[in-house]
Parts: structure tokens; C-alpha cells; sequence
């Protein structure tokens, strides 16, 4: 779990709610897979579901629904709203 003040990491949220991303941890290579697939700071983002025992996790965001592996999201800093 990472936390930077309001901040936290995408896996962190909760169902249903939303958030707004900010950054991602890591290198270039994983912030140009993301951003490959839409996912920029400022994006929106709506957490749908979480996989149990560490799986997936499934977003939404310009209403398109992603699913993305828990290492990668863990990466993606949002602010919650």
C-alpha cells in the first residue's frame, strides 16, 4: 500500500469508487504501456471490481473497462474523489 498525503495507489481503492490519476511508480516502459491504453495523469478513473488473492483488478475510465494486473495497478498513484 502506498500513500503520498491524499494519494494512494489504485489497488487501494474500493468498489465503485473513483479516483483521478495522478502518477505512476516505476519506469518508462510501464507509464507508456499505460498511457497506450489511455490511462494519463488527470484520467478518471472508476475502480469496478477487485479479483480475489491478489488477482486482476478491473476499471473503467472514458467508458471503456480495462483490466489490468495487480503488480502494474499497484504502480498507478490516484487521488481519491
Amino acid at each position: 500500500m502506498v500513500q503520498q498525503g491524499d494519494q494512494f495507489c489504485l489497488t487501494d481503492m474500493k468498489e465503485g469508487q473513483t479516483g483521478v490519476m495522478r502518477s505512476v511508480l516505476g519506469g518508462k516502459m510501464a507509464a507508456k504501456r499505460l498511457a497506450d491504453m489511455g490511462l494519463t495523469a488527470g484520467t478518471e478513473i472508476k475502480m469496478i471490481r477487485k479479483a480475489l488473492f491478489k488477482g486482476p483488478v478491473q476499471i473503467e475510465l472514458c467508458g471503456a473497462r480495462l483490466v489490468l494486473g495487480r503488480g502494474l495497478a499497484s504502480r498507478i498513484i490516484v487521488d481519491p474523489k
